[in-house]
């Protein structure tokens, strides 16, 4: 037997045991398991994410207030830099050697294997000064993107600004039901811009195409386009926005200006302000800093006072809010009489509040002293300190009702709800420190919230809520600043919603005459308009140390009202002195289009007055 007939099989075994091997080894590859498939295609295939336009955003009249450019984004690949001269990098992209420094690690410590945003929002001017070179800087490339430009450069506080997303966001948005952002992504940071986020990114979209071994790109294989985002309508009447910031130059306060019928925000102002163009691009950071930093006379500019500061008290305004509830709670009728007894309260000289017209017309302090012991002691309890929390308790259920003391849902960020007291806050104030437990106050020791001092804080935007709930004879829409989203879009259904007060509407009716009269002949003379009927209320707040701020609410015309207004000026002193007079010349230019000539005497002397100083004496 030929003695290698046994290798030869064994030989052809063995070969045909291999070719099984490798045939069911590339069958579970090519067929049963995709791992390779999809090795195959991440090196064949790429997708690159489309970006969408954001939407931009207009006045109520179709002005544009936020628009959208073409800038450039450069971008790093720390990995693929290599050895270079870091210095000539430098002096290529317009750096100190420090900022490059600073942002070449920033780089590194997110992922060298990554690309990240190196150099923001690069305007055309600067781009094509580097973009035939660029190509060349390994590591680097550029990626066009839309920066938010605004033409008429105001209201910076109300449209917010964009920027690029940070850890915590984009963590937050990972861990969403839907995930959006990518980390070199835009995203709104404040005011409408941030509220409105998702409806103005708009869609992503995706194109697929097919590289080399060496990562070109070169053919296209499908392509899903990136949808716009929606352009939004707000409520904000450019002009009235433009003046009402005039008004307030060299000021410290706000202006919030609402129509009654639908709750629109004509015009929000938080003064001292500042152009939004600062807050885009490159220079964001640097700026925010730089404004903050020269804040030296902690004037607070970034902050949106209309909204933010919730601890203004209302001052006198307040003392139309007590008639109305006194009214409704039948603790007082519209022809009460109280003597102006100044034992009880300081007060100034005025003719004898005799009913609640002439005690709102005067502002007369012991009126309102009466109406709200009255409201507070009710005699439901013979002991006067659970007399006082019962009392308490319904009196700040009837203010609330007049969306004080809550937030109101308005579509802004940083909304605060105020302080309207009730038994809780005062048991926390005045901690039991007598037989009587919590029960240990009484109207006695919290007489000052008749007059709208004491623990009472009010934000702006409801103060001017409040004068359009009046205007309205009792009722209000939550203030809002969009109309509608996309062109055909409609305004939130929230927006939509009638919310009542406690007071029915004979009971305004003392009270708007009153209010008609503060102007005519009261405190406010400086807020009349020829020819038009102003309603308005005056309120000094006091100050301990300082001059005291000046308020004002107003609306126009008494019939149909058009507008409602309040004005804050800080440090102003009486209500009459700056308050009144803005109040006047914003609804003038509103509903006239122009001002009269008594009108133009009156902003010259607005325009020219700076205020920014605590006890400045005026003329």
């Amino acid at each position: 037997m030929d003695p290698f007939q046994n290798r030869r099989w064994v030989i052809i075994l063995t070969m045909f045991t291999v070719g099984v091997v490798f045939i069911v080894r590339l069958l579970f590859i090519q067929v049963l398991d995709d791992k390779w498939a999809q090795r195959s295609m991440e090196i064949t295939h790429s997708e690159k994410s489309l970006k969408p336009s954001r939407g931009l955003v207009y006045d109520r009249n179709g002005a544009l207030l936020v628009e959208a450019s073409q800038v450039y984004d450069i971008y790093i690949f720390p990995d693929e830099i290599g050895e270079v001269d870091t210095n000539e990098l430098a002096t290529f992209f317009d750096l100190s050697r420090q900022d490059f420094d600073a942002k070449l690690n920033k780089a590194i410590e997110y992922a060298s294997y990554k690309p990240s945003i190196f150099i923001e929002g690069m305007n055309k001017e600067d781009y094509s000064k580097i973009a035939f070179q660029l190509p060349s800087k390994k590591g680097f490339f550029e990626e066009r993107n839309t920066q938010r430009g605004y033409p008429e450069h105001v209201a910076a506080h109300v449209l917010g600004y964009i920027g690029i997303i940070n850890q915590e966001e984009y963590l937050a948005d990972k861990e969403s039901e839907e995930p959006y952002y990518k980390m070199t992504d835009y995203i709104g940071k404040t005011g409408i811009e941030l509220v409105y986020e998702k409806e103005l990114r708009g869609r992503r979209g995706v194109v697929s195409y097919l590289k080399d071994r060496l990562g070109n790109e070169k053919e296209d294989l499908t392509q899903k386009n990136a949808i716009a985002g929606n352009n939004l309508y707000t409520t904000l009447d450019l002009d009235l926005q433009k003046y009402a910031e005039s008004l307030m130059k060299n000021k410290i306060g706000c202006v919030v200006a609402i129509e009654p019928a639908t709750g629109e925000i004509l015009s929000m102002v938080s003064a001292p302000f500042y152009d939004p163009e600062l807050f885009v691009g490159r220079d964001l950071g640097k700026n925010y800093a730089k404004i903050a930093k020269e804040d030296t006379l902690n004037l607070k500019p970034l902050i949106n006072k209309s909204i933010y500061n919730d601890t203004y008290r209302p001052g006198s305004i307040f003392k139309l809010v007590q008639a109305l509830i006194g009214m409704q709670a039948g603790v007082i009728k519209a022809n009460t009489p109280f003597a102006c007894n100044k034992s009880l309260i300081n007060c100034h000289n005025h003719p004898s509040p005799t009913d609640v017209s002439i005690a709102i017309q005067h502002s007369c302090n012991p009126y309102f002293y009466q109406v709200y012991k009255r409201l507070i002691q009710r005699g439901e309890d013979p002991s006067g300190f659970k007399d006082s929390r019962i009392g308490i308790e319904k009196w700040a259920e009837s203010v609330r009702s007049f969306g004080l003391g809550v937030k109101l849902n308005t579509d802004l960020t940083g909304i605060k709800s105020g302080t309207i007291p009730d038994a809780n806050y005062y048991d926390n104030e005045f901690p039991p420190n007598n037989p009587y437990g919590k029960h240990s106050w009484a109207f006695s020791t919290i007489y000052s919230n008749s007059i709208g001092e004491g623990e009472i804080g009010v934000a702006p935007l409801q103060m001017a809520n409040l004068a359009a709930i009046i205007a309205n004879r009792g009722f209000y829409y939550t203030p809002h600043l969009v109309r509608k989203i996309g062109e055909n879009g409609q305004k939130r259904e929230e927006y939509l919603e009638k919310h009542y007060t406690v007071v029915d509407a004979e009971y305004f009716e003392p009270v708007i005459n009153a209010m008609e009269q503060v102007v005519e002949n009261g405190t406010a003379r400086r807020a009349q308009i020829e020819g038009l009927s102003v309603c308005g209320k005056t309120g000094t707040v006091q100050n301990a140390t300082t001059n005291d701020h000046s308020v004002f609410i107003a609306f126009a015309p008494k019939e149909n009202p058009k507008i409602a207004v309040a004005v804050y000026v800080e440090y102003g002193t009486w209500g009459g002195t700056w308050a009144a007079p803005i109040a006047s010349l914003i609804i003038e230019k509103y509903i006239n289009g122009e001002l009269s000539e008594k009108g133009m005497k009156k902003e010259l002397r607005v325009l020219n007055e700076t205020i920014l100083t605590k006890n400045q004496v005026f003329k």
